[in-house]
């Protein structure tokens, strides 16, 4: 497998009153403009692609990634609903002297990536979404993608997300002699952009990284995403008011296209980024022009009268 470099900073922070704690990880640089990457589902707080780690390092960001409850060095914790996230993201970057900040949702990230815009519109400079998870319930719902699947499963695996988890974190804990040729099925059953982004191996080293850093050590918060995203998120989409991008492949086979036209007709200052021919994982691969498109609309708005 590629060598990836460890994070420059890799730790947790203290929540809710020193009851749980929550994982980070920071690339780039210590004194520059922070952006948050929120990881799919599953995933941890190393899902970011190398080519935006080097990004971030070459144009002075201070790119986070964060562990959502229940992986890796974040206590198992499920929200009652989407909207109960930020108050914990918050307190982590409090604790690590940042105010002002752009997001980045990717998949089942996006849901917290707009939770934070909602509220929070005077911190959150800018948000991206890439391939973001819908509402599947309530006045902003649309059918279809995986969470079809999830909403019906949400029931049993409100009950049994946790045990399920503790049994999926051992096997990872075992699964590194296994982990690269799963990887490679999973690519020859994927669509043809997400086969091709995981025949690269940097992108193949980067989700083993998280696979085996984050999910071995604890892997309940992918259950308990489904479970409150089949939920009414508790905020609305159409409230938000910070500038939002979204990235979507048109041939994305987990969460359609159609979804991302949906949520940006919902989004009042929002663009929607077409990606042709791309897939779900494939729009990895767009990171480097994600960062840059962030970067400036955050310039835009500061520089506005």
């Amino acid at each position: 497998m590629m060598r990836i470099d460890r994070p420059k900073i890799e730790g947790s922070v203290a929540v809710d009153n020193g009851r749980r704690r929550i994982g980070f990880a920071e690339y780039g640089s210590a004194h520059g403009r922070a952006v948050v990457w929120l990881h799919g589902t599953p995933g941890a707080r190393r899902q970011i692609p190398l080519e935006a780690r080097a990004f971030a390092a070459e144009h002075g960001i201070r790119l986070i990634g964060l562990d959502r409850p229940g992986v890796g060095s974040s206590t198992a914790h499920r929200y009652d609903s989407v909207a109960d996230f930020p108050s914990d993201l918050t307190v982590v970057l409090d604790a690590l002297g940042i105010e002002r900040f752009a997001v980045v949702g990717v998949s089942g990230g996006g849901p917290y990536a707009l939770a934070t815009s909602h509220a929070h519109p005077g911190r959150v400079a800018v948000a991206g979404i890439v391939g973001g998870v819908a509402p599947t319930t309530g006045p902003e719902a649309i059918a279809g993608g995986a969470m079809r699947l999830g909403s019906l499963a949400a029931p049993i695996v409100q009950v049994a997300g946790v045990p399920l988890g503790k049994i999926l974190s051992s096997a990872l804990g075992v699964a590194r002699p296994i982990a690269p040729p799963a990887i490679s099925l999973y690519g020859r059953l994927s669509p043809r952009a997400d086969r091709e982004l995981l025949a690269r191996p940097e992108f193949r080293a980067m989700f083993l990284d998280d696979l085996l850093h984050g999910g071995s050590r604890r892997m309940e918060a992918p259950f308990a995403d489904i479970v409150i995203f089949a939920r009414d998120w508790g905020f609305r989409v159409a409230d938000i008011t910070t500038p939002t991008r979204w990235w979507h492949g048109d041939r994305d086979h987990i969460i359609p296209y159609a979804h991302g036209e949906h949520m940006v007709s919902l989004l009042s200052d929002s663009k929607l980024f077409r990606l042709s021919g791309e897939s779900h994982l494939s729009t990895f691969g767009m990171s480097t022009a994600i960062l840059a498109e962030l970067l400036s609309v955050w310039d835009h708005a500061d520089s506005a009268p």
